[in-house]
Parts: C-alpha cells; sequence; structure tokens
C-alpha cells in the first residue's frame, strides 16, 4: 500500500468516476485501474462498485476512504513542516447538536490554545451528520444524546463505523422557551399543558426519522409543531410564537442571553449527552483539552 494509492482512492471517491479521476492526476486510466485493483487485492476489500451513475464507494470502501484521507492529511503536514520546512496550522474540528454548552466549551478551548498555530472548525449539525463527520474524519470528536428511545439503533450505527460513545452527563427533560411564554414562571410543566403551543424541531433532512431527532420525546403525537434547520431561527419563532423545544436544561446566558428560560418536564425520561471518537484513535491534546471544558458543565446540570 503506497501514498500514490490512497491518493488515487480518495480522487476517485470525490471525482465519481474514473475517466474523471484519471484526468484530474494525470494518469491513464488503464493504469488508474490496475493502481485500485492491486489496493484491493492487497487490502482484501472491493472499494469500488460500477453504477449506472459512475462510481460508487462501498461501506467497506467508505471507511478505508476515511482512513486514507487522515494518512495522507497527516503525511503533508509532516511534508510540509520537514521538507518544504512551512509552518502549517494543525486542526482541530468538533461537530455537535445544538448544544449552546458544547459551543461555549469549544470556544474556551480556543481561547486556550489560541489561534496562530491551530485551524480550528465547529459544525453545529444534524444527528446524522455529526455522526458522519467523526466516521469520516472530517471531525475528531462528536455531540450527541442516547436516550432509552433511540439509544439501541444509534449503539448499533456506532458500532458498524466504527466509533465509541463516551457519556459526558445525564440530565432530566426541560422545555426551552423564552421568558415571556405563558409558562416560563412555572417550575415544572405537563406535556398536555403544551399542546396548544407549537413544539419546535430541528431538521433531521433526508434521515428525518424518530431515533435521529435532536429532541428527546421525538413519537409524542404533538399538535403543533415545525421544523427549522438553525437556532436562531427557531428562537425567533419561540417569541414570535410561543414556541418551545426540548433540552438538557443546561443554559449559557453569555452565549445566548438572558431573555430565555428552561422548565423542567414532568417526566421520568432521562437524557445522556456524550462524545464519539473513532475506536482506536487517541485523542489529540486540543480534543482532550475540549473534553475537559465540556466535563466543567456536569455541576451545571439541572436535576
Amino acid at each position: 500500500m503506497t501514498l500514490a494509492q490512497l491518493r488515487y482512492a480518495i480522487t476517485i471517491a470525490g471525482a465519481g468516476s474514473m475517466n474523471r479521476a484519471a484526468g484530474q492526476l494525470f494518469i491513464s486510466q488503464p493504469s488508474l485501474s490496475a493502481a485500485v485493483k492491486e489496493l484491493e487485492e492487497e487490502t482484501g476489500i472491493r472499494l469500488f462498485l460500477r453504477t449506472s451513475r459512475g462510481i460508487a464507494l462501498t461501506p467497506e470502501g467508505e471507511e478505508f476512504i476515511g482512513y486514507a484521507r487522515q494518512v495522507v492529511e497527516q503525511y503533508g503536514l509532516m511534508e510540509s513542516r520537514y521538507i518544504k520546512k512551512e509552518k502549517v496550522k494543525k486542526k482541530f474540528s468538533v461537530s455537535m447538536q445544538h448544544y449552546t454548552f458544547a459551543v461555549k466549551a469549544f470556544i474556551e478551548m480556543v481561547k486556550q490554545f489560541g489561534m496562530d498555530e491551530y485551524e480550528f472548525a465547529v459544525y453545529e449539525t444534524k444527528t446524522c451528520e455529526v455522526i458522519e463527520n467523526v466516521k469520516d474524519f472530517k471531525s475528531e470528536i462528536g455531540i450527541l444524546y442516547v436516550n432509552s428511545f433511540n439509544g439501541k439503533v444509534l449503539q448499533k450505527l456506532f458500532g458498524e463505523y466504527g466509533l465509541g460513545f463516551h457519556e459526558i452527563l445525564q440530565c432530566k427533560i426541560y422545555v426551552y422557551m423564552w421568558k415571556g411564554h405563558p409558562l416560563a414562571g412555572r417550575s415544572e410543566v405537563a406535556m398536555e399543558e403544551l399542546d396548544e403551543y407549537p413544539c419546535l424541531s430541528f431538521e433531521q433532512g433526508k434521515n428525518n426519522s424518530f431515533y435521529f431527532a435532536e429532541e428527546v420525546l421525538s413519537a409524542y403525537d404533538y399538535r403543533r409543531l415545525i421544523k427549522a434547520s438553525d437556532r436562531a431561527t427557531l428562537l425567533n419563532l419561540m417569541v414570535g410564537l410561543n414556541g418551545y423545544t426540548m433540552c438538557s436544561g443546561i443554559l449559557c446566558e453569555e452565549l445566548n442571553g438572558s431573555d430565555y428560560v428552561a422548565v423542567k418536564l414532568k417526566s421520568e425520561e432521562v437524557m445522556s449527552i456524550g462524545y464519539l471518537v473513532k475506536k482506536g484513535i487517541a485523542i489529540s491534546p486540543l480534543g482532550q483539552k475540549y473534553l475537559e471544558e465540556l466535563a466543567r458543565f456536569r455541576n451545571k446540570v439541572l436535576l
């Protein structure tokens, strides 16, 4: 297995066509096909399938390309630093469901390391993309929750993708709303009391299954439901329509302001918020620091 073969495979996966990949690599298609065949024989797995639309990755090929990208990127960093003598910034990325406290932990981590030597990225996104970003090495760490409803489905998916889920904290379910909501002054509310108000939920795209919903109690028969794709829109709907969403109860007024409250839901349901990492891959110093900052929020959990 050579770096050239890894680069060939990555290019084919991106191009979706053997012809286009050969053109991008400035080699003949027969030479490219022969190199891929050698790689498949050496690894013992089939990387690509020919379809009516071109070339598609097999499930094993998707996993292989994820590792290949990491190897090629790391080699590029070493080459730039030690051969070309360039000063290259180290990269760190995290993907997460919409948790303000996870963004706050990211901010604190960036402040401690600074941005002169590091290139950071944070993706607040759909549940399935959080998982895929860690699987494909786009992000080193993913932040999401599991509970009794979605746990078996998600844990099975984690296993198939070679991911490990590690709990950070457990919490009860809270209703997140703006301070002007008619129920905002309550210490506790029941689901039936919320029926006349719209429940706000983050859109999950093509993976819009109950199991991938970012909010707990996703299978509840809501009388009024509005999907949104970003946090700002969700907050606007809370104010404009007295909408609400489900949350962990951990508030970050430094980022979201003091116009919103978390009211405990009358429910015995518990959610476990944790982090995803690729099994067998050591967590970087930046990743360790990020997890340390996340752990600080355990003391802020509302029980």
